[in-house]
């Protein structure tokens, strides 16, 4: 079975992968509860949390992280 996408290639997209967890789970969210965003869910056939990943994989989604 393949991880798409693949993990290690995923954890490069963020400075660290506290970073990476986050941007996913926050983009998870957002596709659950916006209406537009439910409807990129179901045309995509993909869980919320795969759809997230892969959508910050191929760099339609960026993680920034605020410097202090």
């Amino acid at each position: 079975m393949m991880i798409d996408p693949p993990i290690d290639k995923l954890i490069k997209k963020a400075p660290c992968r506290y970073a990476l967890v986050v941007g996913i789970a926050k983009r998870t969210k957002e596709l659950l509860s916006v209406e537009k965003e439910k409807a990129l869910l179901e045309d995509s056939g993909l869980k919320a949390v795969s759809l997230a990943a892969k959508e910050i994989y191929e760099g339609k989604i960026k993680i920034i992280t605020e410097e202090k």
